[in-house]
């Protein structure tokens, strides 16, 4: 089972690059679950047909211009649910289905803006509420895997220039401190349970030639419940959509589990 996030940062725009991707991952088996993340589209102009044709079941939540969240699977998506159950939010950031016997849960993390923001508290709760709730869903569905654009890098490891952007958003302890708390749940950081390249980033800035210069930050993340991490055989990010023609800023990252 292949299960795979990507921010594509307009599903509008990026829809036949998804397509296509999809089709060339067949090869390997195929994807069993896409995330997408800043699908940027409200329900009633959601894509469904051309996903359907391509022979994938799809569930989606999302907002005009801001946002968005989709399930893309070869396999019935079953018991989905928007959102944090019980904390209010109008943001369209989370959604959650089971998808052949695995709860995934595709999320967008609020980016926080800045430290000293307003925006950055509304992270820092939101990330407590994630937290809280994931608590009591990994009770109900052991095999669990959350993945999605984080907007967190999880150690200076994860960033291009450690140094300079200490502090900053992406890079803070505070943010740190909450991405520690998902995985004391129960939770693994698939990508770290291989040994990985180093300067491996899932994220470049449209400016200053950063993808070109590999100026990047690892801030999409797939974290397994530990019911599943005896079964995670690989997981990798796929830098080749980003040298696609008006990419995505985001990259997909895969795990494969036996």
């Amino acid at each position: 089972m292949k299960l795979a996030t990507w921010n594509v940062n307009s599903l509008t725009v990026r829809l036949p690059q998804v397509l296509d991707w999809l089709e060339t991952q067949k090869s390997e088996g195929g994807i069993d679950v896409l995330a997408l993340q800043e699908t940027k589209t409200t329900d009633d102009k959601f894509p469904r047909e051309a996903i359907e044709s391509a022979g994938y079941h799809v569930a989606f939540f999302g907002q005009k211009t801001y946002n968005g969240v989709a399930l893309i699977a070869k396999h019935p998506i079953e018991a989905v649910v928007h959102n944090i159950p019980n904390f209010e939010d109008e943001m369209a950031r989370v959604i959650s289905a089971t998808v052949n016997g695995v709860r995934v849960v595709g999320a967008y993390f609020p980016n926080g803006q800045a430290p000293d923001s307003d925006k950055f508290v509304y992270k820092m709760n939101w990330l407590t509420a994630l937290t809280q709730w994931l608590q009591t869903e990994m009770h109900t569905h052991p095999k669990l895997v959350l993945m999605g654009d984080f907007n967190i890098t999880w150690d200076d490891a994860d960033v291009w220039d450690p140094v300079a952007l200490a502090d900053t958003i992406h890079c803070t302890k505070e943010e740190r401190a909450h991405f520690k708390a998902l995985l004391d749940l129960g939770m693994v950081d698939a990508f770290r349970l291989f040994e990985q390249a180093e300067k491996s980033y899932s994220w470049w800035d449209y400016r200053e030639f950063a993808f070109r210069r590999n100026r990047g930050m690892r801030i999409d993340h797939i974290l397994v419940s530990l019911a599943l991490k005896d079964q995670v055989t690989a997981c990798v990010i796929d830098k080749l959509p980003r040298k696609n023609e008006r990419p995505s800023d985001h990259t997909p990252v895969v795990v494969t589990l036996s």
